[in-house]
């Protein structure tokens, strides 16, 4: 089982990653990042709009460990979009985690001036801010109508994936630019049904593993990173599990038949721009 993919750019990136969105900071972010990297993990996923990149930053430094054995991935949110804009809000990436530089830094959604932010990660990148770039939340339509204007190809795509929800049309059509899915909600959101799902129960049965060990091994095996979010430590380190999982090839074609098409967030649907830079503001108080 893989324990990590080679990027588009060379930058190496952990197959798993701890995922902190909706993770408060109130001392809850702090202490889900430290257990998460005692108990093993080596990448953690953040955001402007989790509103916990500082908690995320002290965690790391903490931790002990050494900064270059942490993969760190932070967004840029709407409000700052545009290539002037953009800088601004890497900056204050950058001062919230105070970790040095940025492994991965990602369009966190995909509309407004996203030709001019993407301009600025190219900077950023050039300057050595930043390692990898990538966007985030971008369907087949969303990517055609930017990504071919680009002068670097993203080196991941952050969306909504998990056996419901494969995203096979859009991987056709990141195929040619060597970007790689990222998954959030990779477990489904532990709602909706795939965990107790039966397909997913049986194959867990007869391999001795958990429900939520065998979609990630099955996510990663399709080649897509993950990031599980739990503020549990045995949740945590029950996840990392699905490196021992072993799946047949009547396993994954019985998981590739949940495909569903559709996600529980449709980025094309209307409104939806609006509603998400209307949601809240990043230059609060942060």
């Amino acid at each position: 089982m893989d324990t990590s993919f080679v990027l588009n750019d060379g930058v190496e990136i952990p197959a798993i990653g701890f995922g902190t969105y909706t993770i408060p900071a109130d001392g809850s972010a702090y202490r889900a990042v430290r257990e998460a990297l005692d108990a093993g993990y080596r990448h953690i996923d953040t955001a402007a709009a989790y509103f916990n990149e500082r908690e995320v930053g002290e965690a790391v430094r903490d931790s002990g460990i050494p900064r270059e054995e942490v993969f760190i991935t932070t967004k840029l949110w709407l409000q700052d979009y545009g290539r002037e804009a953009a800088r601004d809000g890497l900056d204050a990436c950058l001062r919230r985690l105070g970790t040095g530089y940025i492994d991965l830094f990602l369009i966190h959604q995909p509309y407004g001036d996203v030709p001019g932010a993407w301009k600025a990660l190219e900077d950023a990148k050039r300057d050595g801010l930043v390692r990898s770039i990538g966007v985030s939340n971008m369907t087949p339509a969303i990517w055609n109508r930017f990504v071919p204007g680009f002068d670097t190809s993203p080196s991941v795509n952050q969306v909504e994936f998990n056996p419901y929800c494969q995203q096979r049309i859009l991987a056709e059509e990141m195929r040619g630019y060597g970007t790689r899915i990222e998954a959030w909600a990779p477990l489904a959101r532990a709602r909706g049904g795939l965990l107790e799902d039966p397909t997913v129960l049986g194959i867990a049965e007869a391999a001795g593993r958990t429900p939520a060990q065998v979609v990630l091994a099955y996510e990663v095996g399709e080649g897509a990173v993950v990031l599980p979010r739990s503020v549990n430590g045995a949740r945590m380190r029950e996840n990392l599990g699905f490196r021992d999982v072993r799946l047949s090839d009547a396993d994954r074609a019985a998981l590739r038949s949940l495909d569903r098409g559709r996600g529980t967030h449709d980025p094309d649907a209307p409104g939806v721009a609006e509603f998400l830079l209307n949601a809240f503001d990043v230059h609060g108080g942060q």
